[in-house]
């Protein structure tokens, strides 16, 4: 119904950058919020942004100020721009959708395939 394509991951030095995109298409009547999660193997996955309809955001502590999240309404995307990065960064990035589907339906989440962020010297 809702496919989430996530694209931008790939290997950096510390202290560098990298910008995460994520692409929500299908059946989209609204979406409520699009965030960022994170997962490394042997652990749970964890928060790391979002970013809701009416314009306001949150982040997991140890990325404020670091990594910033926006959105193009026009085009259903969402990026993540990560700077000063550092080896506990590194992790499977996955987008998150809370997406209505229709009118009558209740927001439901959605989730992508995820993409391979690794920092390291």
């Amino acid at each position: 119904q809702v496919q989430l394509v996530e694209s931008g991951g790939g290997l950096v030095q510390p202290g560098g950058s990298l910008r995460l995109s994520c692409a929500a298409s299908g059946r989209i009547f609204s979406i409520n919020a699009m965030g960022w999660y994170r997962q490394v193997p042997g652990k749970q996955r964890e928060f790391v942004a979002t970013l809701i309809s009416g314009g306001g955001t949150d982040y997991v502590d140890d990325v404020k100020g670091r990594f910033t999240i926006a959105r193009d309404n026009a085009d259903n995307m969402i990026y993540l721009q990560m700077n000063s990065l550092e080896p506990q960064d590194t992790a499977v990035y996955v987008c998150n959708a809370v997406v209505r589907t229709s009118i009558a339906t209740e927001p439901r989440n959605f989730w992508g395939q995820g993409t391979q962020v690794t920092v390291s010297s």
